[in-house]
């Protein structure tokens, strides 16, 4: 008696391939960044040959889109929503910035990597565009509401995931320490 073929097993195996490609690819994007990662690279660390990677991957860009999807869902950015129904300006500030500080801390290695290729590779520039530009907009939005032009200013730079890095890595500050020198800083302004 012939065995009835099902897809179901087949389709597993090859989610669980494709997630060992993207996770392999976040994890060699956030130690050596996106430009110096290569298709070998992902598909030694994924342990699959090429060819399976580019039968899941057919190009750089689609690795990205995958991978930086896998990122935003196993740790999705802090929601504007909330802040924008604290009316204290200052409490709303703060309560923004530890937000976004926390993201950060948790997304340090993968985000410097990223954006620090951004300035010279134009897959990761891309996604950078795509993917943080219109997120920052927002929290400048909801966190700018009744600040002048000079505190706006600043709060562009409190967003900046480079300013929180030179703020608590090499400055030595703790998250908390770190969100009040930039809201002390913009409400001063």
């Amino acid at each position: 008696m012939a065995r009835s073929y099902t897809l179901g097993r087949r389709a597993e195996k090859q989610a669980e391939t494709r997630q060992r490609i993207v996770e392999a690819a976040v994890d060699l994007h956030g130690s050596v960044g996106p430009a110096r990662t290569t298709i070998s690279m992902i598909a030694e660390r994924a342990g699959v040959q090429r060819h399976t990677l580019y039968a899941h991957f057919p190009d750089e860009w689609s690795i990205l889109l995958a991978c930086s999807g896998h990122s935003l869902a196993r740790d999705p950015p802090p929601d504007a929503a909330a802040w924008r129904e604290i009316r204290d300006r200052d409490k709303r500030l703060r309560t923004g910035l530890r937000a976004i500080y926390d993201w950060y801390e948790r997304n340090d290695g993968l985000f410097g990597c990223v954006l620090r290729d951004a300035e010279h590779h134009d897959g990761a520039r891309r996604m950078a565009q795509m993917r943080f530009v219109p997120l920052i907009a927002t929290y400048r939005e909801a966190l700018g509401a009744g600040l002048g032009a000079r505190q706006r200013a600043l709060l562009g730079l409190a967003l900046s995931f480079f300013t929180w890095r030179s703020l608590t890595r090499d400055g030595g500050l703790i998250q908390a320490a770190a969100v009040a020198a930039m809201a002390n800083a913009i409400e001063a302004a």
